[in-house]
């Protein structure tokens, strides 16, 4: 069964708690911190695999949990990390975040290409560090430790456009399942009806020299840009082919249509799809030429094709007339699209597109918003600051004293003064509110106005490591 979109739920594992523990032995009577820190929970992680074909192992399970790390322990103990859990998708698979309100796509995650290629779509969490991690010259004995990082429970989408060298479309029962039967060992249903094919086919071709990847796309209608029929269940499939192999019916068929009128509609629905479709290397191949009565068609056929500067070949799969020299031609013009380098391309891009997923993701979590709620009402939103947030302990008078020692290191007291915070405000972050105590009343004016100028952006970027922002640890 071919299966090319599905919607899934992912979590990564919770982070371990961080330890608060004191060095207790009869020989060292000031022993100082010695609590360990929290494992990270583990990812779930999307690798291509060349193996697979489809989609299908999503079809039934739908929710994908990984590890959660577990807790630090005394004797600076650290916490094991939680295994990351693979899922392997075909190559060609688009990973797409879901808005959790509408569930329409929100933003890209990732676009996995490459043979071995990863990508973190379920981060796990941080594990929170024990208190060896805070003591400062002032602070010598801290108190408190750091809670673990609950991971974040989201929606994806998975959709696989198909890695063809070469792509079969045109109308309904023009050919196309019978063409790719002769050109590979694909053995696609072949009817004569419309709709016979329902789902796209993919065949290896091997000819002389050269061997390329063609699918068979199921045949198009026109308004299919435009969704009608599965327009768009098929169209997405075309996008990643180096080339188009554009298949007319010089019979007619029953239905006695014209072939140039037919190439005109398809050639103007992958263009409304996608305009650089209409741009992409093209053969026009006219089949079914051994059924009597189709001279004439093909020569109007080929005339438009010279008119357009494309190659154009008459052929029968039935059989067999002309596929050879198509086959042959097909393979050369791939070869000089995909050039020599592919496999070596495949060898070493895996991580560094790991790499580009990764730091776009770490870019996307380290932007903090600051929003006005209403009269003295203040909102921060971002991954950095709300992981700060989720792994200090409330409970704890020391933990929400360095919270807010972060915080402005962060310039997160410039960045509300600038918006407009004065004293007693409420500052929302999650769940919980704390008040504003930036400056004096009387001289917040001045210097909201000083860091207004100052800090002219309504987003900025909290530090890439949250121990950027620390006091240097202390023995």
């Amino acid at each position: 069964m071919f299966i090319d979109q599905v919607r899934i739920n992912v979590k990564g594992g919770d982070g371990g708690a961080g330890c608060m523990s004191f060095r207790r032995e009869a020989c060292v009577p000031k022993g100082g911190p010695d609590g360990g820190d929290g494992g990270h929970g583990g990812n779930v992680v999307l690798r291509a695999d060349r193996g697979k074909s489809s989609l299908i192992d999503f079809r039934f399970k739908h929710h994908f949990r990984a590890e959660r790390g577990t807790h630090g322990q005394g004797a600076r103990r650290h916490g094991a990390d939680g295994e990351d859990l693979v899922l392997n998708v075909p190559l060609g698979t688009i990973a797409y975040e879901l808005d959790p309100e509408t569930m329409e796509r929100a933003y890209l995650i990732a676009d996995l290409t490459h043979a071995g290629e990863m990508a973190v779509v379920g981060e796990g969490g941080h594990g929170g560090r024990g208190n060896i991690h805070f003591v400062t010259s002032v602070r010598r004995a801290p108190a408190f430790a750091e809670k673990g990082e609950p991971a974040t429970e989201h929606w994806i989408e998975l959709e696989m456009k198909l890695m063809a060298d070469v792509g079969l479309v045109g109308m309904p029962s023009v050919g196309k399942s019978s063409l790719i039967a002769h050109m590979s060992a694909a053995r696609p249903k072949i009817a004569d009806y419309p709709f016979t094919t329902l789902q796209p086919n993919l065949g290896m071709v091997r000819v002389g020299e050269y061997d390329y990847v063609v699918a068979d796309i199921p045949g198009l209608i026109e308004g299919a840009a435009e969704g009608k029929g599965l327009g768009h269940e098929f169209l997405r499939h075309i996008e990643r082919t180096a080339l188009i192999m554009h298949v007319v019916d010089l019979s007619g068929s029953y239905e006695q249509r014209d072939p140039v009128h037919d190439y005109l509609v398809i050639k103007r629905e992958l263009a409304e799809y996608a305009s650089d479709l209409s741009q992409r290397p093209t053969v026009i191949v006219g089949n079914k030429c051994d059924l009597p009565g189709t001279e004439e068609a093909s020569g109007r056929m080929r005339e438009l094709a010279e008119r357009e500067g494309l190659p154009y070949y008459e052929v029968s799969a039935a059989t067999g007339v002309g596929m050879h020299d198509l086959m042959m031609a097909v393979g050369k013009m791939v070869r000089e699209l995909r050039g020599a380098v592919q496999d070596e391309d495949e060898a070493t891009a895996p991580d560094q597109y790991a790499k580009v997923w990764t730091a776009r993701q770490h870019r996307r979590e380290r932007v903090t918003k600051v929003s006005k709620e209403g009269p003295g009402v203040w909102r921060l939103s971002g991954k950095s600051i709300e992981r700060m947030v989720i792994q200090t302990d409330w409970d704890n008078d020391e933990s929400i004293i360095y919270l807010q020692h972060r915080l402005d290191r962060l310039g997160i007291e410039r960045e509300l003064l600038k918006e407009g915070a004065r004293n007693g405000d409420v500052v929302r972050i999650l769940g919980y509110e704390l008040e504003f105590t930036g400056v004096d009343d009387d001289t917040s004016d001045v210097l909201s106005e000083d860091a207004a100028e100052e800090l002219d952006w309504e987003e900025f970027d909290a530090p890439a490591d949250d121990d950027d922002v620390d006091e240097p640890d202390g023995e």
